[in-house]
């Protein structure tokens, strides 16, 4: 069978499964889970059904897993003790009897979709990589993918320390990798998949997977990370001054009040 195929038969049967979860334990949320998790299983199966596994391949595979782990622990542990996320409740109140075909389609099957396109690089890369010796390239890859790792998880972590003391209870966050952008981890999580797209782009015809990083820059930029969190907040007073302050993306000195 054909190896693109059948990493796409692979992950239609993992997102499944999801589903599957979701409607047993009433949780569509758990979604946010399977996306990271997602990410290291099929790049660790394209990377063992790839004709000839190389360096770079293997890399980018841990890469991928350290990335894809991190997010979806820090997920889950955020979610654990709380009710379904606010989004996925919305839709459950809005699609009435509707509700659990929608949710396989909207949720599951589109995230599944979305995410084949991004890890795409990944994908074409273990598939026509034969060139064993990491280049200039790869090495750049990684320093961009760590700084990007750098950023989500740290500014992450900040905003968890931040949300955990009562003191600072309806406060908006403004500290640390939060003082030069108003979403740094979604800067971060973007700049990881443009590194991954360095260890792709040397492989013959690797532009086309550009449409990896372009797929979640575009999401997170214009889909379901920034503008959804700049709705939440819209209209108040003290997000709106720290709007006027504060990159809304790429991590910038403050602006003056």
């Amino acid at each position: 069978m054909n190896y693109f195929l059948s990493l796409a038969i692979a992950l239609f049967v993992y997102m499944t499964c999801w589903y599957l979860v979701a409607v047993r334990l009433k949780r569509n949320d758990i979604a946010d889970i399977a996306w990271g998790l997602g990410f290291v299983l099929l790049s660790w199966i394209s990377y063992v059904w790839s004709p000839t596994p190389t360096m770079a391949g293997l890399a980018v595979s841990v890469l991928v897993s350290v990335w894809g782990i991190r997010l979806a622990s820090h997920i889950y542990v955020r979610n654990r003790k709380k009710g379904e996320d606010y989004r996925y409740l919305a839709w459950r109140k809005e699609w009435g009897r509707w509700f659990y075909l929608r949710s396989y389609v909207q949720i599951f099957m589109l995230q599944g979709i979305l995410l084949y396109l991004v890890v795409f690089p990944v994908l074409y890369m273990n598939y026509y990589r034969t060139e064993q010796a990491l280049s200039l390239l790869d090495i750049t890859g990684f320093f961009v993918w760590l700084c990007g790792f750098i950023f989500e998880s740290v500014s992450d972590w900040q905003l968890k320390r931040f949300i955990e003391n009562p003191v600072n209870k309806r406060k908006i966050m403004t500290q640390g990798l939060w003082r030069l952008s108003r979403h740094p981890n979604y800067f971060g999580e973007v700049m990881q998949w443009w590194g991954i797209f360095l260890y792709a782009v040397a492989v013959p015809n690797g532009l086309v997977t550009i449409i990896g990083p372009v797929t979640i820059t575009v999401l997170i930029l214009f889909v379901s990370g920034v503008p959804l969190l700049e709705r939440k907040y819209m209209g108040r007073a003290d997000y709106e001054a720290y709007k006027k302050q504060t990159s809304i993306f790429f991590p910038l000195p403050p602006r003056a009040a």
